[in-house]
């Protein structure tokens, strides 16, 4: 074993976690988080799309978007120390990317991310049945009318790069106060799913689109929704570790 090997393997993780000490933990903990984080997620946003009250009045649109962002601050406060609450391929694949991340771990991750987000959605659809899944498609994403690929995958990689470039830095440098990760993270989703919502239904991960998508058996421009995030998230991975972490704090 190299000594980059050994620093991988002996580093913690993101939020303090440690890699590789307890992978059928650190696994169960991805699955876990993912499906809470998408069925909390989609569950608000096919509520939503089906105009259903809640308390006497529908939600409205700024509901999903703060769905997902309070989801994932749970869900980071939750499992974070266990696992690195990754919760998404393009923060695992950043992360491996930059050598913060064994490559070896990669696929326990993402299929555990893939398996938790499909239970989330179908999670979704035992809460609101038939019309969920027929009417709002489980809240899968997908390019607004006049949106092209072009434009859909730019804008996933683009919100996704914020969000990535926010978890590498509080999750990952010690000179950010622990408390404040959770926090910025979920803060982070909420702005991504803000702006591309409209453009692109803000995914922001691709196991978030996927999930809802092999549930619902729907699968449009399924592409975006993985190149976009996955691209977002390395260059966000390569730029924070390459440039701005060797900046000194004031």
């Amino acid at each position: 074993m190299d000594t980059a090997q050994r620093q991988q393997e002996g580093s913690a993780g993101l939020y303090g976690s440690r890699t590789g000490t307890n992978m059928a933990a650190a696994g169960a903990a991805e699955l876990i988080g993912t499906a809470i984080l998408v069925f909390g997620g989609t569950g608000v946003a096919t509520a939503a799309s089906l105009a259903q009250p809640v308390a006497g009045a529908g939600y409205d649109s700024l509901a999903t978007p703060l769905a997902f962002g309070v989801a994932l601050l749970a869900v980071v406060a939750a499992i974070g120390h266990v696992s690195g609450a990754h919760v998404n391929p393009a923060v695992t694949l950043g992360l491996a990317v930059t050598r913060k991340f064994p490559w070896k771990y990669v696929p326990v991750y993402v299929v555990a991310q893939l398996v938790g987000a499909i239970l989330g959605a179908l999670g979704t659809w035992v809460a609101f049945g038939a019309p969920g899944r027929d009417r709002a498609a489980l809240a899968s994403t997908v390019p607004a009318v006049g949106v092209g690929p072009l434009q859909a995958l730019v804008v996933e990689a683009v919100v996704t790069f914020i969000l990535v470039f926010v978890v590498i830095s509080v999750a990952t440098d010690d000179r950010v106060a622990d408390a404040v990760a959770p926090i910025a993270v979920g803060a982070a989703l909420t702005v991504g799913v803000f702006v591309a919502g409209p453009v692109t239904g803000g995914a922001v991960n691709p196991v978030r689109a996927l999930g809802p998508m092999i549930v619902s058996g729907s699968f449009p421009s399924w592409w975006v929704y993985l190149v976009g995030p996955i691209v977002g998230g390395v260059v966000a991975a390569v730029i924070y570790d390459r440039f701005v972490r060797k900046a000194d704090s004031p």
